[in-house]
């Protein structure tokens, strides 16, 4: 088929790989603009350019889409489908009118659940057991459109976002691949709004940690916020943000969430709502990299009796 892919992090590489090597003619890859990244702000291309350059395909990446210019240059392609994996925008209608054949959208949750930007940190924040992968026909409104196939896999105990998305990836791929090949006898399923759930674009407030909440929702917390906005909490006026940490049945007894109960060696343990202790395993203090309980103790005068989350 001829094609025009809309992609632009990491996990929509693997869909973009499988067309080619299925044989399709990718006519144009469209990605979000180069970003400054680091403390030097150096622009950074996302990672499906540099895929896309590597393998030789045209690459698009207009500032905005709902100019004239870049909706007349989307259609100049005159694609049978475009494909969008993790494009990172919204499409004007003239967009999902333009190829002859629909426009194809890879959706990492099973929809209706989780519509939206972040479906898989979400998925894990929230305490899904599990999520998959969507593939459905792009509509006006947000992730509404009929299902086309869908394929499911569990989320485990200790997953973080990045590595679901790193197992989701694939299996996008592989789905999208079959729904293309029978594009022809799938027989679309309408979604009914009335079992929607919903995964807004991720904000850095989400990040802060409530630590009267119970332990084990701060701990998914941990793993669903990365690798952005990152659970975090305060300590003496700065940032700490925590990379890992586990549910421990030290006792909380009555004391006031976010308290420090244990702080020695390789160990350090707070306080959360409903009596229960989070065990955090490793920190990334303000300005400074992530490291290990023992080297943040080393480097701190923590003590029992200090209390995270005030500025």
């Amino acid at each position: 088929m001829r094609i025009v892919f809309m992609g632009t992090p990491e996990s929509a590489v693997p869909s973009l790989q499988r067309l080619l090597r299925d044989g399709h003619e990718v006519v144009a890859v469209w990605t979000q603009p180069d970003k400054p990244a680091g403390r030097g702000e150096k622009l950074h291309a996302p990672a499906i350019k540099e895929f896309a350059l590597a393998e030789g395909l045209t690459v698009e990446q207009p500032r905005k889409i709902k100019t004239d210019e870049a909706k007349e240059l989307f259609a100049s392609y005159d694609p049978e489908v475009a494909v969008v994996v993790a494009y990172g925008r919204i499409l004007p209608v003239e967009y999902l009118r333009a190829p002859r054949r629909g426009c194809i959208n890879v959706h990492f949750s099973l929809l209706p659940l989780y519509r939206g930007a972040a479906p898989a940190n979400w998925a894990i924040v929230n305490g899904a057991e599990k999520s998959g992968v969507t593939t459905m026909f792009i509509e006006e409104k947000l992730d509404s459109g009929p299902i086309l196939l869908q394929c499911e896999t569990a989320i485990g105990e200790s997953e973080t976002t990045p590595e679901l998305l790193h197992r989701l990836a694939p299996l996008g791929a592989d789905l999208l691949s079959k729904t293309l090949a029978q594009l022809d006898t799938i027989t679309p399923r309408p979604q009914h709004d009335r079992d929607a759930t919903f995964a807004p674009m991720l904000k850095k407030a989400d990040g802060l940690l409530d630590w009267s909440n119970p332990a084990e929702t701060s701990e998914r917390c941990v793993r669903g916020f990365q690798p952005w906005p990152g659970a975090f909490t305060h300590y003496r006026g700065h940032r700490l943000i925590i990379w890992k940490a586990s549910v421990t049945e030290a006792g909380a007894g009555d004391t006031m969430p976010g308290t420090v109960i244990s702080a020695h060696g390789d160990e350090l343990i707070v306080t959360c709502g409903g009596q229960t202790a989070l065990r955090l395993l490793e920190l990334q203090p303000e300005a400074k990299r992530r490291m290990s309980v023992r080297d943040f103790l080393n480097g701190t005068h923590l003590k029992i009796g200090d209390r995270f989350g005030e500025e």
